[in-house]
């Protein structure tokens, strides 16, 4: 059940071919399953049918979507500041010592459930089936990832980390600290650099959901993407060269 290394290395690429697999939606036209309207205007449609008024019921939609862009660049970059941007980017699973800072303290994969809850923003300007597809695709990815980091996390760091494991929920978050400080101090100006995508979903959802325009949102959302790339590209040479954080 636990995902591979090669998944681990690839992780970033197999997610991003997910959320493309959920634009693509091949099977619309191959097997006439579903539509190609977007999860944005089907869902408004469903609310509609519950008797709010179809404006009101489009804006509610927007509003989730930019809960769940926020939550996820929160999480995101909460978690990246304390873990540290070389781990974060890197393609090998590494363990130094337990990370139990930050919003390590409420929950133990405050990343993954970030990525989730950015592409549950994505997925509104998919078609409803690819949404759900591709959110049923990455909720098992992400928890095979899971399953691998905390295998290999609990044969190199032992007991430490299977006690931090048991107190410490793995990916529903507490509403209180389980464990205390272990004193790691956030590198927060790497992690709002490092997090371009998230940051730039949230933007994108926040300042252009309100003009209706699924077209323009998603390029937003690509161009975000592209800089994120520069930016990881740009840093990766002064990462290797400090080595973890």
């Amino acid at each position: 059940m636990k995902a591979t290394l090669f998944e681990f290395r690839f992780r970033m690429i197999l997610i991003v071919a997910i959320i493309f697999l959920g634009f693509w939606a091949p099977w619309i036209e191959a097997l006439h399953w579903g539509t190609r309207s977007t999860t944005w205007l089907w869902l408004g449609f469903q609310l509609g049918g519950l008797g709010i008024h179809a404006v009101n019921a489009i804006e509610i939609v927007s509003a989730m979507a930019i809960a769940a862009a926020a939550l996820a660049a929160f999480a995101r970059i909460w978690g990246t500041a304390y873990l540290g941007l070389a781990t974060v980017n890197n393609l090998q699973m590494k363990a130094d010592q337990v990370t139990a800072d930050g919003p390590y303290r409420y929950v133990r994969n405050p990343l993954y459930l970030g990525s989730w809850l950015m592409t549950a923003a994505i997925a509104t300007l998919m078609p409803p089936t690819g949404a759900a597809l591709s959110l049923l695709l990455l909720a098992f990815f992400l928890f095979r990832l899971v399953l691998g980091e905390e295998s290999f996390l609990a044969d190199q760091l032992g007991e430490p980390y299977i006690s931090y494991k048991k107190a410490v929920p793995r990916l529903i978050p507490s509403l209180r600290p389980r464990v205390g400080p272990s004193g790691s101090i956030p590198h927060w100006g790497q992690a709002l650099l490092g997090e371009t995508t998230p940051l730039g979903v949230l933007v994108s959802f926040a300042a252009l959901s309100w003009n209706y325009n699924a077209d323009l949102l998603t390029r937003a959302i690509l161009v975000s993407f592209g800089i994120s790339l520069v930016v990881r590209a740009l840093m990766s040479p002064s990462l290797s060269a400090a080595g973890p954080v």
